[in-house]
C-alpha cells in the first residue's frame, strides 16, 4: 500500500537550517546529567540513520567506569601533548590555548564502533567499497548530533586519540572498529560561530570552493 510522505513546508525548512547552522562541536559542558530517558530517546534517533544494505552497524559502548575514562582522558592529554609539538610558532600558540575535549566534564561519554562483523545486510553494496559500512556508523554519528541539538543537547567529537588503545581501554570485541568518542551534555555556553573559527584557528570555507564540474 502506497503511503503518504509528510509535507515538509518552508517554515520546517528554515528551521533545520537553523538546526544544522547551530550543531556546533560541544567542548565546554556543564556537569549536570542527562536524564536516562532522554539519551535512550537520542540513540534511538541515531539509528533511524541510513546505513549500507540496510546493514546498521553501528555499535554505542557507554563508558560509565570512571577508570576507564581516566584512562582514556589521560590519552587525550598524551595525544594531545604530541598533537601540538607538530607546530611552531603562532599556529602552536594558537593550539595549546585550543580546548579540544570536553571530557573533564561531559556527564555522558560514549565510543561509536562499527561492527564489521556483521551479518546484517549479507553485504549488499560493499564488494567495491567495504568501508561504506564505517561511513554508514558516521552517519549515525551525524544523526545523533542533530537530535541532540533539536533537544538543547551538545555533543564534542573527540579524534586525538589512537583507535588501538581506545580498543584496549574499552575491551573492544574482535571485528568491531572504532570510530567516534564522543561527548554528550548539556553546553555551558552557546554559540553559532564554530569553535575553531572564534579561537583564531581557521575560517569556514567558502561552498563555491569546494564544488567542481566535469
Amino acid at each position: 500500500m502506497n503511503q503518504h510522505a509528510p509535507v515538509f513546508d518552508d517554515v520546517f525548512a528554515e528551521t533545520f537550517q537553523t538546526l544544522l547552522r547551530w550543531r556546533r562541536d560541544v567542548r565546554r559542558f556543564r556537569a549536570d546529567p542527562l536524564p536516562d530517558d532522554l539519551l535512550d530517546e537520542l540513540l534511538r534517533l541515531a539509528a533511524l540513520a541510513p546505513s549500507v544494505g540496510n546493514s546498521q552497524p553501528w555499535r554505542f559502548v557507554l563508558v560509565e567506569d570512571q577508570a576507564c575514562r581516566r584512562a582514556v582522558r589521560d590519552h587525550f592529554a598524551a595525544c594531545n601533548a604530541d598533537a601540538l609539538a607538530d607546530y611552531a610558532g603562532e599556529r602552536a600558540r594558537t593550539y595549546a590555548q585550543l580546548k579540544l575535549s570536553g571530557m573533564d566534564r561531559a556527564p555522558v561519554q560514549l565510543a561509536g564502533y562499527c561492527d564489521r562483523s556483521t551479518d546484517h545486510g549479507h553485504g549488499l553494496g560493499q564488494k567495491t567499497m567495504p568501508e561504506t559500512l564505517d561511513y554508514s556508523v558516521v552517519m549515525a554519528v551525524h544523526t545523533l548530533w542533530l537530535a541532540a541539538r533539536a533537544r538543547g543537547v551538545g555533543v564534542g567529537w573527540v579524534s586525538i586519540v589512537e583507535p588501538t588503545e581506545i580498543d584496549r581501554i574499552l575491551d573492544a570485541p574482535e571485528g568491531w572498529r572504532f570510530i567516534a568518542y564522543l561527548c554528550v551534555g548539556w553546553p555551558e555556553e552557546e554559540h553559532e560561530d564554530p569553535e575553531l573559527v572564534r579561537h583564531g584557528w581557521q575560517d569556514r570555507i567558502d561552498v563555491e570552493d569546494v564544488i567542481f564540474k566535469r
